[in-house]
């Protein structure tokens, strides 16, 4: 009997048209988003640990990451690898709630959810390119609202030296540097932002409500009296973004706030 091929829900995510199902379908996705992460990849192999990977840490400085593909997280205890010898834990569900502190999880179902899809086109369809510079992004907006970005970007990026930014087409994103923890749109009169806070009341943040976004919400800066309250809520996102990762905690956009 010809065996019939399973294949995940639909997400049509930058070419991968359903969601893995196995291993193998993780190791696809990741080598699509990696450098979402700040990371670049060294080395594929069959034995463990699957991947060694550098990640960017801030000032030109990157750290090497041992990584472990799993279809669900709870895999890695049942394959019984040696939790000293990885660092990391790329899947594609975290279900693993025993998991060691020591293992970081990079959840790709949760994460890609805040993460720009990149339509696919036919080879012979000229389209843009998919980087955006920052100065280019700006031209979107004023120069009223390119003043308030540019004094906002400096004061994040002084929270740490770890943060820095991307340009998308949509937004300009912070890392923490390991995750998003906030992104910024420049509209035509001010800015919009989307902060992670983990569940939590932040002052002048506004929730999403709803299914989604739980552990997100989002404020706006009119002015230069608002970036006072706007950096006291980033540097509260920015600690929630770490200690979640610590934690292996989800930190997507369709993460559900603990109990």
């Amino acid at each position: 009997m010809k065996r019939r091929t399973i294949v995940g829900r639909l997400i049509n995510f930058r070419g991968l048209v359903y969601a893995p199902t196995n291993e193998q379908g993780v190791v696809f996705l990741f080598g699509k988003v990696a450098h979402e992460f700040g990371m670049y990849v060294e080395l594929i192999r069959t034995g463990y640990p699957d991947c060694i990977a550098k990640r960017f840490v801030g000032k030109n400085r990157w750290e090497e990451v041992k990584i472990e593909f799993e279809f669900k997280s709870s895999d890695f205890a049942r394959h019984k690898h040696a939790v000293a010898e990885a660092e990391m834990i790329v899947c594609w569900e975290h279900d693993w709630q025993k998991c060691p502190k020591s293992l970081e999880v990079l959840e790709l179902k949760n994460e890609i959810s805040k993460l720009e899809n990149i339509s696919v086109e036919a080879p012979d369809k000229i389209s843009k390119s998919s980087t955006y510079e920052i100065n280019e992004y700006l031209k979107k907006g004023t120069a009223e609202s390119a003043k308030l970005f540019h004094e906002l970007d400096g004061k994040i990026q002084k929270i740490g030296d770890g943060i820095y930014n991307k340009a998308h087409k949509y937004r300009i994103y912070y890392y923490s540097p390991k995750r998003v923890f906030v992104t910024v749109k420049v509209m035509k009169k001010g800015l919009n932002l989307n902060l992670f806070t983990n569940a939590k009341k932040i002052k002048g943040v506004e929730a999403f409500g709803g299914e989604y976004g739980q552990k997100w919400g989002r404020m706006y800066v009119m002015n230069k009296k608002d970036i006072a309250t706007t950096m006291t809520a980033i540097k509260k996102s920015h600690g929630y973004i770490n200690y979640c990762v610590k934690n292996n905690l989800t930190t997507g956009w369709y993460a559900e706030a603990e109990e």
